[in-house]
């Protein structure tokens, strides 16, 4: 078994019984806050390390492969194919999410307590047309670069790699110094890398330590309900992704395990994106794939996100006694189909995202306090989800495009295997 993801691994148990361990210790829910604070230094630390380095890895990336593309047509071709897939993986996990929800009903007997008129903070203005091009368009490419908005990267990066493509033998040199920024990037990323035990121990200890393992007792129905719902859509995803690329599926899945428990423990997809990008290159992904696919996946394919979507606003409407019949249900499905994919890069996109559809179908916005206290654990879920969505979707890519080549290493292999060679 891979050495990092042990590692990972007994950072997340440590920070578990540590963060019972000060929640015991500390009763006084001040103090208990000011530690978990403390405790929550070091996992922002390797957070804001990781976001130093999304944005110029997606520029550089992104530009390498579309610059390898050969041609425009070619380029057309792969976007429209990868757009398709992330669209019915969206709709798939949008449902999936309501025929749970219906199901289950983690929302009957809820007892809710006076919430008051607020809701935290959490803005609806991302969704107005301004809010939404400036989530999109960018000004400027290093602004966008300084403020991580990676949907702005994606859209500068396609314009730039179409642009060098076009340009020839006159862009090669071009191409030559993105491979060798993104190189250099993976390079950081090795390093930051090493910070990541610790990270998710800090973590995990600070959420516990603040909010007690009970809470996840006092929300238990909608806590299981959702990760069976989570579990379902994993297993869909295995499936697709088996009749897609065959036996090869478990070598992906077994790639993706430490990506997987990093996104998991520190509720950030970002924090795994530079580790799958060398894993499916390790995997036989070709780097213009790869480079194209992954990027895009981030803002457009959040199959966990889409699922809990639908999940929290009708448990919201289930505990407030709101009637939604099944009509009212799918037409929700469909505007938070096209919502949900302008909040890229909009902190805490989900929650946006929910009170905007509780507003808008009637549903008392207070309810968003019913799972603001649990989403720390909800955002774990939908992190490490995404992981299986935007690895899957750039192999079967891939291997759409006859260019999945055999695998570059051994999956399990313990020992350091050198970055993947320029193609």
């Amino acid at each position: 078994m891979n050495r990092n993801f042990i590692y990972v691994m007994i950072g997340l148990l440590i920070g578990i019984v540590l963060g019972v361990a000060c929640f015991y210790s500390f009763p006084d829910k001040a103090t208990a806050a000011d530690v978990a604070k403390y405790m929550s230094l070091i996992s922002a630390v390797f957070l804001k390390l990781i976001k130093m380095i999304i944005g110029p890895l997606v520029l550089s990336t992104l530009v390498v492969g579309i610059g390898h593309m050969g041609d425009a047509a070619t380029v057309g071709r792969v976007g429209a194919k990868t757009m398709a897939w992330f669209v019915s993986a969206s709709i798939v996990s949008l449902l999936l999410g309501l025929v749970m929800v219906n199901l289950l009903q983690p929302g009957v007997g809820i007892v809710i307590a006076d919430q008051g008129a607020n809701t935290a903070n959490v803005s609806t203005q991302a969704f107005s047309i301004d809010n939404f091009v400036d989530h999109v368009v960018p000004t400027s490419i290093f602004k966008s670069l300084a403020e991580g908005e990676i949907l702005q990267i994606v859209v500068f990066s396609i314009f730039a790699g179409i642009a060098i493509m076009a340009m020839g033998e006159h862009g090669k040199p071009l191409i030559d110094l993105a491979e060798s920024v993104s190189q250099m990037m993976l390079k950081i990323t090795g390093y930051v890398m090493k910070m990541a035990p610790v990270a998710v121990a800090a973590s995990v200890a600070s959420v516990i330590t603040k909010s007690g393992p009970g809470i996840l007792l006092n929300f238990a129905k909608f806590l299981g309900g959702f990760y069976l719902t989570l579990v379902i859509l994993w297993l869909l995803l295995v499936a697709v992704g088996y009749l897609t690329l065959g036996p090869r599926m478990v070598d992906l899945v077994k790639r993706m395990r430490e990506p997987f428990l990093l996104a998991f423990s520190t509720a950030s997809s970002e924090a795994s994106y530079p580790k799958i990008l060398d894993q499916l290159e390790r995997f036989g992904v070709s780097k213009r794939i790869a480079s194209f696919v992954l990027p895009l996946g981030y803002s457009f394919n959040l199959d966990g996100t889409m699922a809990y979507t639908t999940f929290a606003t009708l448990f919201i409407a289930q505990a407030y006694g709101v009637d939604m019949p099944i009509g009212k249900q799918l037409l929700m499905a469909a505007i938070l189909m096209i919502t949900s994919k302008g909040v890229a890069g909009v902190p805490r996109a989900s929650l946006v995202v929910i009170l905007a559809t509780l507003k808008q179908f009637g549903i008392p916005e207070a309810g968003l306090f019913l799972i603001l206290g649990i989403d720390q654990f909800l955002d774990m879920g939908r992190s490490a989800t995404n992981v299986i969505g935007n690895s899957l979707a750039a192999a079967a890519v891939a291997k759409f495009e006859n260019d999945l080549g055999p695998a570059k290493d051994g999956a399990t292999d313990d020992s350091p295997v050198p970055l993947p060679a320029h193609a």
